[in-house]
């Protein structure tokens, strides 16, 4: 499949190696949620999505990334990875679960990873799994499924 224009994906002139990852309509969750990413591909099966400014907004009462802001950066990297790494349209796509552990906290103010790997791809599922990553400190890992857009 080719991917659509739902996304905006190419390369980011600040990020060398890296591309932009966002959605075309900003007024989506995503950009008002997370705010501005970035993405690479990583080996074969694999993709690094990198949230970059995270700020106070993104904070729990402890001051670090609040446990939502994770979650929902794990749902993207998801959706992120068949897109870059299968070029899949993941437009109309849908997480069907998503099973995490959180490990320890992220902090405010450093980029935040999410690295994904595609397990195992059917013909209407896509099997996941990755960690949630700040430097060489782990946030989470995780396991998910995915369920690619209906045909008709």
């Amino acid at each position: 499949m080719t991917p659509t224009s739902e996304f905006i994906h190419m390369p980011d002139p600040e990020y060398p190696g890296w591309h932009t990852w966002r959605m075309n309509d900003g007024a989506r969750f995503n950009a008002h949620a997370l705010g501005r990413m970035i993405i690479r591909t990583e080996g074969e099966r694999s993709a690094r999505l990198r949230l970059l400014d995270l700020e106070t907004r993104h904070s729990n009462l402890h001051s670090n990334v609040h446990g939502g802001i994770t979650l929902a950066l794990i749902d993207v990297a998801m959706f992120a990875a068949i897109y870059t790494v299968l070029g899949a349209d993941t437009a109309g796509s849908v997480t069907l679960d998503l099973h995490n552990q959180f490990i320890g906290a992220g902090k405010i103010g450093e980029p935040l990873d999410a690295v994904c790997d595609i397990m195992k791809e059917t013909r209407r599922l896509v099997f996941l799994r990755g960690t949630v990553e700040q430097g060489e400190h782990l946030v989470s890992n995780y396991v998910g499924t995915l369920r690619k857009p209906s045909t008709r």
